[in-house]
């Protein structure tokens, strides 16, 4: 026996079979089981979503042996003749190739003949909005007021292009797109019941790809266990869909929100490599964006079929909420502009370039250095202050004079961290990382030295930075600052000194306390303060370079 595609083997059968549009079941199972029955239905929504699934379903209830239900038995003559599509009473029509009058006329001239066999003759006219005005004209009378045994079925992907007066005959069903969580569930099931071993990552891949089409997604399923000899695994289906990794999306993210330009552009590099399609890349990393605002706002709301979650929710601790809102709008325009680019990679690394350009200053961008930002002294020697109410935000442009010198108070030092039992930093600092290794060296803390025997500790917050090739660079890299062949490895598990990164950190806030604090304490700006009943507008100072 010949193969039957999984798109047709598991067509459903009943309303009950049916995956989503509870919303039009629930009218056509009230319609059939209370006999109110129209005599023509009209149903719309994108490729792939039931609409003639549907159709055929009720003309099988319409039809059943045992009688109008909306649970027809499925073993009857007349559901087994539907099912197998050589039901002499069900007409089913495609708009496209029967476009001219004529033959919308010679269509219709049967409609008057009672069924041959069943209860109802059907007529089921697929992508009506092909129909020509002169096929919709000869068609419009009929639909009106068709015999009593005559119900019409229409189906469209473009509703728009009916005329009003063919909208106005029928009752209308919008069936939407499916969610892709509910194209995941159900692949699972029929995997399941063809005996398939898959990968849940696999199959949130092809219910992104299927884009809200049950059908769609039971294709593309046919390709990938094809492509799989057997099996769905996530590294086939991503192969096949042209797809990328996750873990290369979540590096980027990782090196923007970090501010590492550098490392940013020589992770693309790594990636173009492998001949990536760089607008499915950046598609990938506005959706993983998206998922970082939600995991910000609803942490409850992100699933893990992709296995990241952790990934998504480190990076939404990282990024403030409106550097993923820019990002976001950023990566939407550079996708809309990405085939004017010279060449895709360019386009593709100028939009990530433009992401760290436009991202506002703030004293936990790093490394780049922060303009700074004029405090309220030097306001007073270029501006004259407006008193407004609430503050003192609002200056105007005073004339240049030239006899007086902006007096800008100085910063102290910042105070010394704590000591830690190794010199770690030193070591990373010395080998002049950049990229990826330099992210995960700071993130490690020396934990056990044995003569040329290294090992680091990790938190498991960070566990995304980890991966055999990187700690291999790192071991590399290392060897050659101390000029022998040293042995290192990773382990995840709290530290107890801070590492490199957090020591950073420490210094930055220290210093932004030590900016505020001179700014606060300076009696110049508490004298404008006093006099306009202002304040310093928070988050406008910031330490000088």
């Amino acid at each position: 026996m010949s193969y039957q595609v999984l798109a047709r083997k598991w067509r459903p059968r009943t309303f009950t079979e049916l995956v989503g549009q509870e919303h039009v079941l629930k009218a056509l199972v009230n319609a059939l089981d209370n006999d109110r029955l129209h005599h023509a239905f009209l149903f719309t929504g994108t490729r792939g979503v039931g609409k003639t699934t549907i159709a055929r379903i009720l003309a099988k209830s319409l039809n059943c042996e045992k009688g109008v239900s909306s649970t027809p038995c499925g073993e009857c003559s007349a559901c087994t003749e539907i099912n197998e599509g050589r039901f002499v009473d069900l007409i089913e029509v495609d708009a496209a190739s029967r476009t001219k009058v004529d033959e919308t006329r010679e269509l219709l001239e049967n409609v008057q003949y009672a069924p041959t066999r069943g209860r109802y003759k059907v007529y089921l006219i697929d992508e009506v909005h092909m129909f020509s005005n002169h096929s919709f004209n000869a068609l419009l009378k009929t639909l009106e007021e068709p015999p009593p045994h005559v119900k019409f079925l229409l189906a469209t992907t473009d509703p728009q292009k009916l005329p009003v007066t063919i909208l106005s005959r029928c009752l209308q069903f919008n069936l939407k797109r499916l969610p892709i969580e509910q194209i995941r569930g159900h692949l699972e099931q029929v995997l399941g019941n063809e005996k398939i071993d898959f990968e849940i990552a696999a199959l949130a891949l092809i219910s992104r790809a299927a884009d809200g089409s049950m059908r769609d997604a039971l294709s593309l399923l046919d390709q990938a266990i094809a492509y799989g000899s057997g099996k769905v695994g996530e590294p086939d289906v991503r192969a096949m869909l042209g797809s990328i990794e996750q873990d290369h999306v979540i590096d980027l993210l990782n090196l923007l929100a970090a501010n590492d330009a550098p490392g940013l552009l020589a992770r693309i590099a790594e990636l173009a490599q492998h001949s990536p399609d760089f607008a499915g890349v950046l598609a990938e990393l506005i959706t993983t964006l998206h998922r970082i605002a939600l995991a910000q706002s609803a942490p409850n709301a992100i699933d893990d079929g992709l296995g990241d979650r952790e990934a998504i929710v480190a990076l939404a601790e990282k990024m403030t909420p409106e550097d993923v809102q820019l990002y976001y709008q950023i990566g939407l325009i550079g996708r809309r502009d990405l085939p004017l680019a010279p060449d895709a990679r360019g386009g593709f690394e100028m939009v990530l370039l433009r992401m760290l350009a436009f991202r506002p200053a703030s004293a936990n961008a790093q490394p780049a250095p922060t303009p700074v930002a004029a405090t309220p002294v030097q306001q007073q020697t270029t501006s004259r202050p407006t008193p407004a109410p609430g503050g003192l935000s609002v200056a105007e442009p005073a004339p240049p004079t030239h006899s007086a010198t902006p007096v800008i108070p100085a910063i102290p030092a910042a105070p010394p961290t704590s000591s830690v039992p190794d010199d770690w930093e030193n070591m990373v600092t010395a080998m002049n990382l950049s990229g990826m290794l330099q992210q995960l060296a700071t993130n490690c803390v020396l934990s056990q030295r044995d003569g040329n025997s290294f090992q680091l500790s990790m938190s498991p917050n960070h566990k995304y930075l980890l991966s055999k090739s990187r700690e291999e660079g790192l071991a590399k890299t290392l060897g050659q600052h101390l000029g022998e062949n040293v042995t290192l490895s990773i382990v995840l598990e709290g530290a107890s000194t801070a590492t490199p990164a957090e020591r950073q950190q420490e210094r930055v806030d220290a210093r932004q306390s030590q900016a505020e604090s001179s700014i606060h304490n300076d009696a110049t700006v508490q004298a404008i303060v006093d006099a306009f009943d202002g304040q310093v507008k928070p988050g406008s100072v910031q330490p000088l370079n």
